[in-house]
């Protein structure tokens, strides 16, 4: 198993910080192993979705890009607070969201 990538921070379209931190990563990976080679994807789909939606929780958003990743779709789940954004969770998806 690789090693988890440091925790970069990105920002949303909105110029939030948004962090994944290594552990996040690794429960990404471990849950879903196709998105290892797509770190990228994840962070991109976080600063240029091409949607997204309020997620159930308040202050979480859910990202969608399409055509990056290993399927059609990659959603990315954010949860915020006064202090920024920090990557819950992200997968593939085949059908538009």
């Amino acid at each position: 198993m690789s090693p988890a990538p440091p925790p970069p921070t990105v920002q949303d379209p909105d110029g939030r910080p948004v962090v994944i931190t290594a552990e996040r990563w690794t429960h990404i990976t471990t849950g879903h192993p196709e998105l290892r080679p797509h770190h990228a994807a994840v962070l991109q789909t976080i600063q240029t979705p091409t949607l997204r939606r309020p997620g159930r929780r308040a202050g979480e958003v859910w990202y969608y890009r399409e055509g990056v990743g290993p399927s059609h779709w990659l959603k990315v789940i954010v949860a915020y607070d006064a202090a920024g954004g920090r990557c819950i969770t992200a997968f593939a998806r085949r059908s538009q969201p």
